[in-house]
């Protein structure tokens, strides 16, 4: 049985599946000021003990490795990485910009953009492009006649060269249900190889 989990981005997704299926999942936002990751553990117990299955169950556990919140990435691949060594899984590690991309069927025309803070952005094109700056992305937009899946701030920004825009929070999805289906179709690591994608360094504080 697979494991999957993603505290990257807009919320905490938790799901457990079978050949690349979905038996279960659920999804936890924000509660006031404590932030979704804080659930994460407690959520995954709770969704295992629904179905009567242990951690014994589990064979592989799947996580977004970013990027994405700073806080969000540390708990996924903290909590994968130390699971997958006490209980001898195998792990996946998947890009937060690989995974908003399966919002689109027409994946090779579609850029995913996510901010990246510093006049730059993350860019997904079929492969992890990196953090490019915005006017070098706007110039491929209006080059290229790419659709964009991005978050609000980039939105903000594109949504005045392209009306082909859609954010991806507004979208119909479930980001556990899309890891079990991309893991099913990856080659397993195991814990030691399992590494947050800090395309950027994380910030300091006071900088």
């Amino acid at each position: 049985m697979l494991l999957a989990f993603d505290t990257c981005l807009d919320k905490t997704y938790i799901g457990i599946g079978e050949n690349g299926k979905t038996i279960d999942s659920v999804i936890i936002e924000n509660n006031g000021n404590t932030y979704h990751s804080a659930y994460l553990i407690s959520n995954i117990r709770n969704l295992l003990k629904k179905h009567h299955f242990s951690p014994k169950d589990i064979t592989a556990v799947a996580t977004d490795i970013g990027p994405g919140s700073f806080t969000g990435i540390r708990a996924c691949v903290t909590v994968a990485k130390v699971m997958a060594q006490q209980l001898g899984l195998k792990t996946y590690g998947i890009s937060s910009l690989e995974i908003i991309s399966q919002l689109t069927k027409d994946s090779s025309k579609t850029l995913v953009l996510l901010d990246a803070r510093k006049n730059m952005t993350y860019v997904w094109n079929e492969e992890i492009l990196g953090a490019i700056l915005i006017d070098d992305v706007k110039s491929m937009v209006i080059e290229d006649k790419y659709s964009i899946i991005c978050d609000e701030a980039m939105f903000n920004i594109f949504s005045k060269i392209t009306d082909d825009i859609k954010i991806y929070t507004n979208l119909n999805h479930n980001f556990s249900e899309i890891l079990i289906s991309l893991a099913e179709k990856k080659q397993a690591g195991d814990w030691k190889t399992l590494n947050p994608l800090y395309i950027q360094p994380p910030p300091v504080f006071g900088k």
